[in-house]
């Protein structure tokens, strides 16, 4: 072949190199644009932070985004292994196994009969096909699975994983450990979860808040649902009106039921958008849907700048969850 000829695809790599670098700028554009129109209101996501209570970007800690769904999934994996009285390492264990297998998505579909958040098939005995697709039947399985296992917090990630998975890829496994300790650190430790996005737009449902809360606590919850005081107005300059749904801490709960409230609170967080949620209150912070909602404003930070009280702080031993009238 002619010298000529041979170099012609050398002199033509840079142009495709330019080509793909200005697609790649454009979809990153377009994202931003997104999140940064209407107020804040584009693409919503969602933020876990570890050791960064301020905020994922904002503070010193590592941080990973999802979107609001893979949000709420991770957060439900993450209250099912507290409400069993799971250690941490049980929780990063079975999210870093949901991110393989569904990339924290509930899929209707897998490779064969699998389903669901971890993939479980029917024809394995797992469940049926509608309690695989429930995500607090589904991760409270693993979770009894994996606790089965003799030592499985001393052993490798990717071992405890496939003892309960016994997945073709095991080493797969891996990779999503540091994602997954960061999303355990956000729903069970010195972190958080904050979503940004707009305020929701319809009323949301508080009987349903209430029901998912009561799945969640489990047989022998540290919390109880205290009754709802009714409709009052909403904070803003907005006629729509709240209820509130709040969780109390029993006597006695100690450093256990502060880690319930810690990953029921960053839940309602991840679940705001789907459950009409407009205001989180835990121990010494809040959280509030919109343009403002990727951080957690210390207690009475909001009212503070307003010179007035702050209604919707949360006391000690209390998780306070405001859903759209």
């Amino acid at each position: 072949m002619p010298e000529t000829d041979r170099s012609r695809p050398r002199r033509r790599r840079p142009f495709r190199w330019a080509a793909g670098f200005l697609v790649l700028m454009a979809v990153a554009g377009y994202f931003v644009v997104q999140r940064a129109s209407n107020g804040g209101g584009g693409v919503p996501y969602c933020t876990a932070s570890a050791g960064a209570k301020s905020g994922a970007e904002g503070g010193s800690g590592d941080y990973d985004e999802l979107s609001p769904d893979q949000a709420a999934n991770a957060a439900t994996i993450a209250a099912v292994g507290v409400s069993k009285g799971l250690p941490d390492r049980a929780v990063t264990i079975a999210l870093a196994t949901a991110m393989q297998e569904s990339a924290l998505r509930n899929l209707d579909h897998g490779d064969r009969d699998s389903l669901g958040l971890f993939q479980q098939r029917p024809s394995q005995g797992w469940g049926t096909p509608a309690q695989i697709m429930d995500p607090v039947y589904s991760a409270g399985i693993f979770y009894d699975r994996l606790a089965e296992i003799k030592g499985y917090s001393r052993l490798p990630l990717t071992v405890a994983a496939q003892k309960v998975q016994l997945s073709a890829f095991p080493q797969a496994y891996a990779k999503h450990e540091p994602d997954a300790a960061v999303l355990t650190t956000a729903f069970t430790g010195d972190g958080h979860l904050t979503c940004t996005g707009p305020v929701p737009a319809g009323p949301g449902d508080p009987a349903k808040v209430r029901a998912e809360l009561t799945r969640l606590l489990g047989k022998n919850p540290p919390y109880t649902l205290s009754a709802d005081p009714g409709g009052r107005a909403a904070e803003g300059d907005g006629a729509a009106t709240e209820s509130e749904v709040t969780l109390v801490a029993k006597p006695g709960g100690g450093a256990a039921a502060a880690r319930a409230g810690q990953v029921l609170a960053q839940w309602a967080v991840a679940g705001s958008r789907e459950l009409g949620i407009t205001r989180v209150s835990y121990t010494a912070g809040s959280w509030v849907a919109d343009k403002d909602g990727d951080r957690w404003r210390e207690r009475g930070a909001a009212a503070a700048e307003k010179g007035a009280g702050d209604p919707g702080a949360a006391g000690p031993g209390q998780v306070r969850i405001f859903v759209r009238g």
